[in-house]
């Protein structure tokens, strides 16, 4: 198969956006520019069949955002009339429609599924067989996503592979802090603590917020991009700890590099349901002090005190104790910056995941083909 296009599709039933979705895209645009055939399935109605175009990727737009009959023989069909050398899963839903249409094909192509969060795998038969049987290979976004994956599921550890994600080191860079505030409309002077996030509940936001509105710093200021299900809880919070006037809601922006640049110090006090959060990453290789948790593999990408600080999760004390001291010593934030941008720089190439992709999508339509 040496110098053969692949054909590859992915599915994914997430109707949101976030660090999963930018994954998919972002590996299926890389794996497309090394001269394979990559198409998306998603739900019309979803935000990364809208963005498909936009990665130079093929959208196909099938009801795959629940399991129904509708889109079991929706994927069915799709697999019958167009052939695929490898199937990409994302999400449970579109892997169980994947997965039950390839039963039905004569010559299924072999599925890999892709594990982007921490959240619990459900210990029954059905999905043993789902994680034993239905797919040739599982991939997980860091190894203790992989070794969480091989406890719940019992599968075969030669069966599952780990693969970070990987980033765009060229756009995301260090950059003049008050020019990007210039540009962005922020203010130049004073601190300014950060977070890019989908505003979910597991992001932590409301314990970044409390940590805040205890800091000494009045004059700090701090930014909040992304947007999501918690946006009116969090403005309301904001107006309760009476930090309102202090706080940038940035909603959701198509460039978050200029925002990162912006800031002193960057936040992510997540509590659950992470694998390696992009945004972290991101932050890392903009040259950022970075402030997290050890939750998901994100310990695997912020060395405690080298790299970054990591607290426990869903302790607003603990955060604002590890934010007050890191505000005031500007020596502290630049020698965890310059070692977090040299361990982006080492570990977090886009090209690294996209290769390692391409051999795990090998591998199985090779074997698949006998």
């Amino acid at each position: 198969m040496a110098g053969e296009s692949l054909r590859i599709l992915h599915t994914e039933s997430s109707l949101g956006w976030g660090g999963q979705e930018i994954r998919v895209l972002t590996e299926a645009r890389g794996v497309a520019r090394r001269g394979h055939d990559v198409a998306i399935a998603a739900p019309e109605e979803s935000r990364i069949l809208q963005a498909a175009a936009g990665y130079g990727v093929e959208a196909i737009a099938l009801p795959i955002g629940r399991k129904s009959l509708q889109g079991l023989l929706a994927m069915t069909g799709l697999l019958r009339n167009r052939r695929f050398d490898v199937v990409n899963t994302h999400s449970s839903t579109d892997s169980w429609l994947a997965s039950l249409a390839a039963c039905f094909q004569r010559h299924a192509p072999p599925i890999v599924r892709t594990r982007h969060i921490s959240a619990p795998v459900p210990r029954n038969f059905a999905t043993r067989w789902l994680y034993r049987s239905a797919t040739r290979r599982i991939v997980t976004t860091g190894e203790r996503l992989r070794l969480q994956v091989i406890e719940e599921t019992g599968v075969d550890p030669g069966h599952v592979v780990s693969i970070p994600t990987g980033i765009d080191l060229d756009r995301f860079r260090p950059g003049p802090a008050a020019q990007a505030r210039a540009d962005l409309g922020l203010a130049v002077d004073g601190r300014v603590i950060g977070i890019v996030a989908t505003l979910r509940s597991w992001k932590g936001h409301r314990y970044l917020f409390e940590a805040f509105a205890g800091l000494a710093d009045r004059h700090a200021r701090l930014v909040v991009v992304g947007d999501g299900p918690q946006r009116e809880a969090l403005e309301a919070l904001a107006k309760e700890l009476a930090i309102e006037p202090r706080v940038t809601f940035a909603g959701n922006r198509e460039d978050v590099a200029p925002w990162l640049r912006a800031l002193d110090l960057f936040c992510l006090p997540s509590y659950a349901n992470e694998g390696v959060p992009q945004a972290l990453m991101q932050a890392m290789a903009c040259g950022l002090p970075v402030i997290s948790t050890p939750v998901g593999s994100i310990a695997e990408i912020v060395e405690d005190g080298v790299s970054g600080v990591l607290v426990p999760p869903e302790d607003a004390g603990a955060l604002r104790a590890a934010i007050e001291p890191l505000l005031a010593d500007g020596s502290r934030r630049a020698r965890l910056a310059a070692a977090a941008r040299e361990s982006a720089l080492r570990r977090f190439g886009e090209d690294r995941m996209v290769e390692r992709m391409l051999e795990v999508f090998t591998m199985v339509a090779r074997a698949a083909r006998g």
